[in-house]
């Protein structure tokens, strides 16, 4: 009887320190997809930018109103959205307009892979915003990770003070 007991409380005792062991993993996790995503967010957003012209030709071909305006906010959106994303700040509010860009760019230019969601999601996880979005969703649900400025100015913003002995002899 003390056999399976002890067998139990040995699993469970090597799956908390595995547990403990791989959440460890987490900041470093969050960090390395922010730096690389954010990169290639600002990028593609530096390329919108630098190509306005260009963009907003294509927007017009695709039939998105006001072309000109929205190639500005889709390339700001990415660009200083990517940026902030990269350093980790106000990472939980930015990811919100870079998740509605990722679905405009789906509903726009990737409508095929949107319809194929249930019936061919390998389509879907292939298009270009896939992996935009996903990161902008971890990130919105995990937080930038304790290697981040958001982390950082938490720590100092909302640090709580030190009790102060003398005021309890008051």
């Amino acid at each position: 009887m003390s056999k399976p007991s002890s067998l139990r409380g040995l699993v469970e005792s090597l799956y908390r320190l595995w547990s403990k062991a791989v959440s460890g993993l987490q900041p470093v996790f969050l960090l390395a997809i922010r730096l690389y995503w954010g990169w290639q967010f600002f990028l593609t957003g530096k390329g919108k930018l630098m190509n306005l012209d260009r963009t907003t030709n294509f927007f017009a071909s695709i039939h998105i109103p006001q072309p000109h305006l929205n190639a500005i906010l889709a390339g700001s959106t990415e660009c200083f959205g990517g940026l902030l994303l990269l350093l980790g700040l106000g990472s939980r509010i930015i990811t919100v307009p870079l998740i509605f860009t990722m679905v405009i760019a789906y509903a726009t230019t990737e409508q095929e892979a949107l319809h194929a969601l249930y019936s061919d999601p390998d389509k879907f996880v292939s298009a270009a915003p896939f992996q935009f979005m996903l990161t902008a969703i971890t990130v919105l649900i995990f937080g930038p990770g304790c290697f981040s400025l958001d982390a950082l100015l938490g720590r100092f913003i909302f640090k709580k003070p030190k009790p102060n002995p003398q005021a309890a002899h008051n």
